[in-house]
């Protein structure tokens, strides 16, 4: 992978993780439209630590309270607080991805790779979208959340394993469901992420320490630092955008990006499964999330 590849997953990445239209999905559709390898699941799941370092620093401050509020309430047995519910929450709903990502690994490194997948993900998670945004009530604020919602927005996020659900996009509708505004939901979608794709990450950077420290770590590099940059900026953007507007034209794309790659694919356009580019071979657990 040379450095303009590089660049251009990067801002893929950046661009598509927090909005709720897939990042893995577009990390497979842009490669293969224009004619490059598959990047492979590993190397999506290593530059989204740039990601993840974006939501570390734009919420460093709601983070710091919920890990603060999180050991308090082992001191003192208080759970009640806004910021120990929100650390209990975030703990307990990464536990459904972890086992489900664990159950699933060797789906989501080869099999759900295919773009058919990532096509009915596309639309199906769009209609579930259009559905949240029409069933929810959209009186809570975060303040509302509590340890069960944590666990019924997880379960929503454990969704995201298969490629084209989009983790935002299903956290999203999780938060809906559960009575969310927009903003809220969008920011307990941000903050539930860290657990899961931090573990992921590491996981993957530590698997593929010699592939990348030696011949990939100029590409990954550059990847992982320029999503961190357009990462940070679009969460601003779309939790400025949330106060104002609906999903709608996210989901409207979805499912017209999802239509338009089952037409590619039924025209043998686009091949299903493309072929692993060589700068991350072996992929062990990949939550890509998203």
């Amino acid at each position: 992978m040379d450095i303009l590849k590089a660049v251009v997953l990067g801002i893929v990445q950046g661009l598509t993780e927090w909005l709720p239209i897939s990042s893995t999905a577009h990390l497979r559709i842009v490669p293969a439209l224009l004619g490059w390898d598959d990047p492979g699941a590993a190397f999506t799941a290593v530059i989204q630590i740039g990601t993840l370092l974006a939501v570390l620093i734009y919420f460093s401050a709601d983070l710091g309270r919920a890990f603060k509020g999180w050991i308090g309430s082992m001191n003192n047995r208080d759970v009640g607080t806004f910021d120990a519910r929100l650390g209990w929450a975030i703990l307990i709903g990464t536990v459904p991805v972890i086992i489900c990502g664990v159950l699933f690994q060797r789906h989501i490194r080869e099999d759900w790779r295919s773009l058919y997948i990532i096509a009915y993900s596309l639309i199906g998670m769009g209609l579930v979208l259009l559905l949240a945004e029409a069933a929810g009530s959209r009186t809570k604020n975060l303040e509302a959340i509590t340890a069960r919602g944590g666990l019924l927005i997880g379960l929503w996020q454990a969704i995201a394993l298969i490629p084209g659900a989009s983790r935002s996009g299903s956290t999203i509708s999780g938060g809906l469901f559960y009575g969310f505004d927009r903003p809220s939901a969008a920011r307990f979608s941000f903050l539930l992420s860290v657990p899961s794709v931090f573990a992921a990450g590491l996981k993957e950077l530590y698997d593929e320490r010699a592939v990348i420290f030696g011949q990939s770590l100029a590409p990954v590099l550059v990847a992982t630092i320029v999503s961190f940059v357009v990462g940070y900026f679009t969460i601003a953007f779309l939790l400025k955008f949330l106060q104002t507007h609906s999903t709608l034209v996210f989901i409207v794309y979805r499912i017209g990006l999802g239509v338009l790659l089952l037409l590619m694919l039924y025209q043998g356009r686009l091949q299903p499964l493309a072929a692993r580019a060589g700068l991350i071979k072996v992929v062990h657990f990949a939550p890509t999330l998203n």
